[in-house]
């Protein structure tokens, strides 16, 4: 007696879970714009006021270049100053957040916590919460970048180093190098490149950044940005954004470059 193979065709798979997540994100969506108030109405009320300003915007005021280039250089200045500070101090903060380095889960998990409160508060808090420190002017918006870019280079950093090969590591241990050794010649050469690319990345957020720190009056272009704004003079307002936006594009592309020369 011979048995026949029959082939069954498979069956598809089940859209039920498609189905529900599509109703579940619907809802969401629903549910937060009854909480927030949101009307579609309003929205559509609201478009020509959005014209009408567009309208006031253009054509910029081309001669306010020359009153904003050294608040734009000022702001460019904070941010590398930022960047530095934030990122030299980032570095052990990551050590100590690594796993792979720091055994001792008292330990690293404190100091997580501690980055993750920092990541928390956003930028503008910090400078406003700087300028009650020390008054206005361009230090406060250096210290709260400080504090930002320790939160953000601390939190890819740690992340790299635990991504990081044990092979190296564990043939070191074998030989007797020392923990100081072991992150000198074992850890530092595999995730230089990576760290490098992220404070590159964190300048450009801190350029951007930077640019608005003036609202709260830590300095930069954003005191220009408040000014032209509180007195209704949109078109230098957009000579501002302009002005901003080629700097940030030229800064972008920099930093691309200099990553795909690292990576």
């Amino acid at each position: 007696m011979t048995e026949t193979n029959v082939k069954t065709p498979p069956k598809p798979p089940s859209k039920t879970k498609h189905y529900f997540t599509g109703i579940l994100i619907v809802l969401m969506l629903w549910a937060s714009a009854v909480k927030t108030e949101t009307s579609l109405s309003e929205l559509i009320v609201g478009i020509p006021n959005m014209w009408d300003l567009l309208q006031q915007m253009f054509p910029p005021n081309w001669g306010y270049f020359d009153n904003i280039t050294a608040a734009m250089l000022e702001t460019i200045r904070m941010a590398i100053l930022g960047t530095t500070f934030g990122s030299i101090i980032a570095i052990p903060i990551a050590a100590l957040c690594a796993s792979n380095i720091v055994k001792n889960r008292f330990l690293f998990y404190p100091v997580r916590f501690i980055l993750n409160l920092i990541r928390t508060i956003p930028d503008l808090l910090l400078a406003a919460i700087f300028v009650a420190i020390f008054g206005l002017g361009s230090l406060p918006g250096i210290m709260a970048l400080t504090i930002f870019s320790i939160g953000l280079v601390a939190k890819l950093t740690y992340e790299a180093i635990e991504a990081i090969d044990p092979g190296p590591l564990e043939a070191m241990t074998a030989v007797g190098a020392n923990k100081i050794q072991w992150i000198f010649f074992g850890v530092i050469p595999q995730v230089l490149a990576h760290y490098t690319s992220y404070v590159l990345y964190t300048f450009e957020v801190n350029v951007r950044a930077a640019a608005v720190l003036g609202l709260v009056g830590a300095g930069g272009i954003g005191l220009y940005y408040d000014r032209t704004l509180g007195f209704l003079e949109y078109d230098k307002t957009s000579t501002i954004i302009i002005y901003t936006l080629v700097v940030v594009l030229l800064i972008d592309y920099i930093s691309t470059k200099l990553r795909e020369k690292l990576l």
